[in-house]
């Protein structure tokens, strides 16, 4: 194979560039003047892109159409808001430019957010945590009284896919009822599956539990709105890994404050940061993490380590992990 010019905008330390070199060795890697500092960055245009092959990181879609050469670009994140839209999907179609995602490197860590979220609301850990109360005193019983165990409670995932999967096998020991909304089923998803017409019903009378990891799409923007919200059954918990842009957060607060919701466990938000003096800032059942849940410890080596997997299978003409277009 002909050596291929691959273009990384990911700012990476030396050890991680040094594995990354190795990897890819016999070919060159491309830097752009100015690297992005967070896989969840917008990438800037950048001159060399013209002359690349590979993209790997958040390039600039505008970029992307001026890249004549190109073949794959594999994006930093699991999300792939910027890149999911019909006429991108045409173009990469047209082009015949393959495109993964990282689905693979946050799945776990994700999903470990969203059961450690449901854990410390099973147990009331906020309440606890904050709590004085003595043995046998009425405070201290009613504590006792408020954690609600996770067994024979339904959970329904919004937006099941990588996450959603791997949090499902976390879940099974908790002997939950598990439901996945899609709009189009595939048939391999292992779990009951709902679509539209039983969405409602479903949010009604059985999802104790509403785990939304949608993606930002114009589908999904305010997908929860007040009239989502007055659906939910009395009592139930709503979290958020997905995208902020996906609620109403005034319609979220209004929820919360008529204690429609139980609680609210949010890792997005819109904006990000949630100013401080947001109101769902005030809401005593609303605890919020700052676009944390896919971190993990040496993040960076293993989303290199995922690229250059994938690299390898490209340039062995072999399917490539995680690919989305």
């Amino acid at each position: 194979m002909s050596t291929l010019r691959i273009f990384v905008d990911l700012a990476t330390p030396p050890d991680i560039l040094e594995m990354l070199r190795a990897g890819t060795r016999g070919h060159e890697l491309v830097f752009p003047h100015k690297p992005i500092t967070s896989v969840l960055a917008k990438g800037e245009p950048d001159p060399q892109f013209t002359t690349v092959d590979i993209a790997f990181g958040q390039p600039d879609t505008a970029a992307i159409v001026q890249a004549s050469r190109l073949k794959w670009i594999h994006v930093s994140s699991s999300g792939i808001t910027r890149y999911d839209t019909p006429q991108f999907r045409a173009a990469m179609a047209q082009r015949k430019i393959v495109v993964s995602n990282s689905a693979a490197v946050f799945q776990d860590a994700c999903a470990f957010h969203l059961l450690s979220f449901m854990l410390a609301q099973s147990r009331n850990l906020p309440l606890a945590l904050n709590s004085r109360a003595s043995n046998g005193t009425p405070a201290w019983q009613n504590l006792r009284e408020s954690c609600v165990p996770l067994r024979g409670q339904t959970a329904l995932i919004l937006g099941y896919g990588a996450i959603g999967q791997r949090l499902v096998e976390f879940l099974r020991p908790f002997d939950m009822n598990i439901l996945a909304y899609r709009r189009k089923p595939r048939g391999n998803e292992g779990i009951p599956v709902i679509t539209e017409p039983d969405l409602a019903s479903a949010l009604a009378h059985q999802a104790d539990h509403i785990i939304n990891i949608l993606p930002d799409s114009s589908e999904t923007r305010h997908f929860f709105n007040a009239a989502r919200f007055a659906q939910i059954k009395a009592g139930a918990v709503f979290y958020n890994i997905g995208r902020g842009s996906t609620v109403d957060q005034t319609a979220l607060r209004d929820a919360l404050h008529s204690q429609r919701l139980r609680a609210a466990w949010l890792d997005v938000t819109d904006p990000e940061p949630l100013p401080d003096d947001h109101p769902l800032r005030s809401e005593p059942t609303c605890f919020i993490t700052p676009h944390i849940a896919g971190g993990h410890t040496h993040e960076a080596r293993t989303l290199v380590q995922h690229f250059l997997q994938n690299f390898a299978r490209f340039t062995h003409s072999q399917p490539l992990l995680d690919q989305v277009m």
